[in-house]
């Protein structure tokens, strides 16, 4: 037990007592029927009945416990001595560690064998800028840390040099600095593997003349050796699983026949009747990737964009084949109408590329289309060209639609990216999470999923907030308050399909370090398996606005049943050291 000092008016000191964590009801009604038991009889039915344990998590769990685990809990909160029951203080001790009794899983346990397009993939978007799309510096650095944070799908912007003899990586049509392409694939190979084993795709957008792809095929080669991945046939019918490519590379771009087809087609624009033909097919491309999007036009392939007008001489068959063959995913080109985009050809598989606002409007039209397409082929999803602050949108509609690749700003530290980043917490945070299979496979009479409809209630979580810890012990005592120990209060809600979105709070906790709240919510859901978990908190400010005081995003499918410590998390989405929370859930 301490006690904390404030200064007030200048001449005053305000002491508040500040005392330890104490195990809620809750904790202690299960520490005592557990105690009551035979030997250890009483910890395994909490651990099965409470905790929802496998056999072989319960049986690890038992070992830390009872001492089995070279001095039991006692070795890890540094409490009382081992006994065949821990004591209530070790009991919650242990229920109060994120290490050891963490609210998910931190274990790869999805099927990992079925193909690319079955899954949703952690994607960054313009992966080298340290900032804004306007005029930041382009860096390895941000590549760096996003691979470190899991990402599996890093975007490099292919440009020439000013002698037109190099390439350098940089958001074309604006005043960001260039960053050399080989100090980014050095990068890439040293920690393309460090978050996760799981393949990792380089999407090239890719405004070079010919002998620069072939240079660039060159440097990739080069630089990561056996890392590559290099399909055995021009086009595939069907994409590699992420367990088949394991710590391998793979490549995604349009094929560069395609590219020089497309600059033909900007050259004999003076042709009334090209042009009129060109023009309709212009609506499905982004061609300034700054540009304002068009209020009513179609872009479809991002790797259209900011093609250089000038014709390529040095372009051979032989030089782009050395590029193409690198090429596992393939960004189509689409023709005509967005309806004929989403075809899906038998024999092949692509990839496709929509704004976040061609995405908006082709779901009214085409939801449906768009989900039969992803069912075997890849959507790519980006941010509008507006978002010069680098900003994020709202995923869900997205991923309720099947797209793989949902394109981010890293560096955008807002709401949307704290969703993403909850979302890829899921299956061990490898990058990869298997899409559900009422996205992966139609219903009667070709059916598919319809995100708008209305659908009844799947499953309702049942969470309780008991209380945090740790503010104390990671900022200053006058960090939320400069006369008083903080006010906080949490808020808990659900992100999802429309028809669970709902955000609910805690009563608010007054001049506490150690608020405990004690209080349950209940969310019904439609839709789960896409359902997040957003936990935040807040210290109530009366006069300004209220201090963040952490948060973290959960999938809701992944929650572990039972007591659980739950770590909290800055704007960033960097843990703290010690800021947690002890909740409870039940999903039925």
């Amino acid at each position: 037990m301490g006690s904390y000092a404030y200064r007030y008016c200048m001449c005053f000191t305000r002491k508040f007592r500040s005392p330890d964590a104490h195990p809620p009801p809750d904790v202690r009604d299960a520490h005592a029927t557990a105690a009551a038991a035979h030997g250890d009889d009483g910890l395994r039915r909490f651990l099965d009945d409470v905790q929802r344990e496998r056999p072989s998590e319960a049986d690890r769990i038992l070992a830390v416990l009872s001492g089995g685990a070279a001095g039991g809990i006692a070795r890890f909160v540094g409490r009382s001595p081992a006994h065949a029951v821990p004591s209530l203080d070790d009991f919650f001790g242990f229920l109060f560690s994120p290490d050891l009794n963490p609210p998910i899983d931190n274990k790869v346990h999805q099927d990992m064998s079925a193909p690319i397009s079955h899954y949703y993939v952690f994607t960054g978007h313009n992966s080298y800028l340290t900032g804004n799309q306007l005029n930041s510096d382009s860096s390895d650095i941000p590549i760096i840390e996003a691979l470190d944070r899991g990402l599996r799908v890093i975007e490099l912007d292919m440009w020439p040099n000013s002698e037109k003899n190099h390439v350098e990586i940089l958001h074309g049509g604006t005043l960001t600095a260039p960053v050399d392409i080989m100090r980014c694939l050095k990068s890439i190979k040293e920690h393309a593997f460090t978050a996760s084993t799981y393949p990792l795709v380089i999407t090239l957008e890719d405004h070079l003349t010919a002998d620069l792809q072939a240079k660039v095929a060159e440097m990739i080669r080069e630089t990561f050796g056996d890392l590559l991945y290099v399909p055995s046939s021009d086009t595939l019918n069907e994409f590699p699983s992420p367990e088949a490519l394991m710590k391998r590379i793979i490549i995604s771009t349009k094929p560069p026949e395609e590219f020089k087809k497309f600059r033909k087609a900007q050259d004999n624009q003076n042709d009334s009747e090209k042009a009129a033909k060109l023009g309709e097919e212009a609506s499905l491309r982004r061609i300034d990737s700054n540009a304002e999007d068009s209020d009513d036009k179609d872009e479809l392939d991002e790797e259209d964009d900011d093609e250089s007008e000038e014709e390529d001489p040095k372009f051979q068959p032989d030089t782009a084949c050395e590029y193409r063959k690198l090429i596992t995913i393939h960004a189509g080109k689409p023709k005509g109408h967005l309806g004929d985009a989403l075809k899906v050809d038998p024999d092949k598989c692509r990839r496709l590329s929509l704004s976040e606002t061609q995405l908006s409007k082709a779901t009214i039209s085409h939801g449906a289309d768009i989900i039969r397409f992803t069912e075997k082929n890849i959507l790519r999803i980006y941010p509008k060209g507006t978002r010069i602050n680098s900003s994020n949108y709202d995923p869900i509609n997205a991923w309720s639609h099947g797209a793989q690749m949902v394109a981010f700003n890293m560096q955008g530290h807002d709401k949307p990216l704290r969703l993403m980043q909850g979302f890829f917490r899921a299956n061990g945070g490898c990058g990869y999470v298997k899409k559900p299979d009422f996205l992966l496979n139609a219903g009667p009479n070709g059916k598919v999923f319809d995100p708008k409809a209305e659908m009844p209630v799947k499953k309702t979580l049942k969470v309780k907030v008991y209380m945090g810890d740790g503010w104390r012990m990671d900022f200053s005592k006058t960090h939320f308050d400069a006369f008083s120990p903080p006010d906080f209060y949490a808020r808990v809600g659900i992100a999802g399909v429309p028809a669970d979105c709902v955000m609910k709070k805690t009563r608010t906790v007054e001049d506490q370090w150690v608020p405990v709240w004690d209080q349950e919510f209940s969310f019904p859901l439609t839709v789960p398996e896409l359902a997040l978990l957003r936990v935040e908190v807040q210290e109530y400010d009366m006069s300004e606005k209220h201090d963040f005081g952490g948060q973290t995003c959960l999938p809701v499918m992944e929650l572990k049943q039972g007591i659980r410590a739950v770590p909290l998390h800055d704007r960033k989405g960097n843990k703290y050291k010690s800021v947690r929370l002890l909740m409870r859930f039940e999903l039925l």
